[in-house]
């Protein structure tokens, strides 16, 4: 995972490899699928290292319900630009946090062709709208200083969907 400063501000790189099985019957990925791969982009941006595992600053919270922690989609919005091939190179997710509040952060996201592919591909846009909820009372919770110090060098304007209709 690296970053990098882009028109929106910071972004979070993710490297996310295509699995075979992500693939519908006109082959290229179906648009389940790109609901799991904004996923684990988004697991990988923020939960923390396990076993030495080499993470980004982002990555504070703990995995799971041990952690004390949930956190759940409240909204998701996918605009599917261009069918996303199979390849074997990992897609460059890019995310970024567009808005912060009391116990939720939006994240947007654009989803790329391989890093260093001439030229890169935008194959959709996304936004979620992600809630902090304490594990044992399923009651949201508010984002911690150390959430929003480690996510606010990642601030940018909201991803521009496309006209709605």
């Amino acid at each position: 995972m690296t970053d990098a400063a882009s028109s929106s501000g910071q972004r979070l790189h993710v490297p996310i490899a295509l699995r075979w099985g992500d693939l519908d019957a006109f082959n290229h990925v179906n648009n389940t699928s790109m609901l799991k791969l904004l996923e684990e982009a988004r697991v990988r941006a923020f939960w923390g290292a396990e076993h030495g595992e080499e993470v980004p600053t982002t990555a504070v919270l703990r995995p799971g319900p041990a952690g004390g922690q949930l956190m759940l989609i409240a909204r998701q919005e996918i605009e599917y630009l261009a069918p996303v091939p199979y390849r074997r190179d990992p897609l460059d997710i890019q995310l970024w946090f567009s808005s912060f509040g009391g116990s939720s952060v939006e994240v947007s996201y654009e989803v790329f062709s391989p890093a260093g592919a001439e030229p890169q591909t935008l194959y959709a846009r996304a936004k979620s709208v992600v809630v902090m909820v304490d594990a044992a009372t399923g009651k949201p919770t508010r984002l911690t200083d150390e959430m929003r110090g480690a996510w606010s060098p990642y601030a940018g304007p909201a991803v521009a969907m496309g006209q709605r209709r």
